[in-house]
């Protein structure tokens, strides 16, 4: 049934767009998007105006995950194979955030867990 609405919207969308002149000049999905909430139309057509956003987020969502995944390859190596998701986790956090953890004094770092309480408990 969701298909059915998104080809009636897409092709009512065609003939609005062939039909409107603010529409005619336009360079690209991004521009095509701004004008669609100038106009108004993105409540038209919201499943349409919804690909037109999910296309321009693409690239950026996928660029995001390539680049975890080539951290990842990097961490978890032959060497580390049997390392805990939590472990690799935490690797992979200061590994992907570098640039803020790089800003941070490892003498803080060092003063905080020595302040911590210990957690064994003695037998």
């Amino acid at each position: 049934m969701d298909l059915v609405i998104l080809d009636n919207q897409i092709e009512n969308f065609i003939v609005d767009m062939r039909s409107n002149d603010a529409f005619m000049n336009l360079k690209g999905l991004g521009e095509l998007a701004q004008k669609l909430v100038e106009t108004r139309k993105h409540d038209i057509f919201p499943l349409v105006f919804s690909l037109i956003k999910l296309a321009l987020i693409l690239p950026i969502a996928t660029a995001t995950v390539e680049r975890a995944f080539s951290a990842m390859k990097i961490i978890k190596n032959r060497l580390r194979n049997r390392m805990g998701d939590s472990w690799m986790n935490d690797c992979l956090l200061t590994y992907i955030e570098k640039d803020i953890f790089s800003c941070i004094d490892n003498d803080l770092i060092v003063q905080r867990f020595q302040k911590t309480k210990t957690r064994r408990e003695k037998l």
